[in-house]
């Protein structure tokens, strides 16, 4: 049975994609959030969904950062994004940071229901039009190439680079994450060869960039 997480702030909005969803998956069992804190709850405590979609400007999302820590955190959910921003560059960055498709908030019911069932049967979903413009976007850009380069870090450095940027020392992030100290470092030296970066400083900055993609 299909199990589908919708993350949304907007309850109309919630309950339009809960009827798209009702004519493409009717045995579906369906979860609700409010927001990304309320999402990752039931990620956490519903192992078994198959999909999530996430709305790309949720309140506490912070930017694209909720979507990176959420594909590290769950590997296994899809995430689809749902956004009424359309900005090519910002798309092409959700992307590449492991996002299964796009779907503007202007879709029509049937539009909705045709990329559902496009990403429930595991294929990849972006409206033609803008399909069109991703593919008329110049060579990736350095929002891109650092996508490209968090989505490669494993889901326990990428939880160990997120407390970096948080500020927490090596002896804090062993305690939270409950492992040696010594882990913590090897973690810290893959994370800084992956990223292209030397230090701790530099790593949490490029971290943080993510916080720029803000709701309009």
């Amino acid at each position: 049975m299909t199990r589908i997480l919708i993350a949304d702030d907007h309850p109309l909005f919630r309950l339009a994609l809960k009827q798209a969803l009702g004519t493409v998956a009717d045995a579906a069992v369906l979860f609700e959030a409010e927001s990304l804190a309320t999402a990752r709850h039931v990620l956490e405590r519903e192992r078994e969904l198959d999909l999530l979609v996430l709305d790309l400007h949720l309140p506490d999302s912070q930017g694209l950062m909720g979507l990176a820590s959420l594909r590290a955190e769950f590997p296994s959910v899809a995430i689809v994004m749902i956004s009424a921003s359309e900005d090519p560059g910002t798309i092409r960055s959700a992307l590449a940071l492991g996002a299964a498709g796009y779907i503007p908030k202007r879709a029509s019911l049937d539009e909705l229901g045709h990329a559902l069932t496009t990403i429930l049967n595991c294929e990849s979903y972006v409206p033609d039009d803008i399909r069109q413009q991703l593919d008329s976007l110049p060579e990736p850009s350095a929002d891109d190439r650092l996508a490209e380069k968090l989505a490669a870090l494993t889901p326990q450095q990428f939880r160990v680079l997120s407390l970096v940027a948080d500020g927490k020392l090596n002896k804090q992030i062993a305690d939270q994450l409950g492992i040696q100290e010594r882990t913590i470092k090897a973690h810290l030296s893959l994370i800084f060869q992956k990223l292209g970066v030397r230090n701790r400083t530099q790593a949490s900055v490029l971290l943080k960039s993510l916080q720029r993609h803000e709701s309009s």
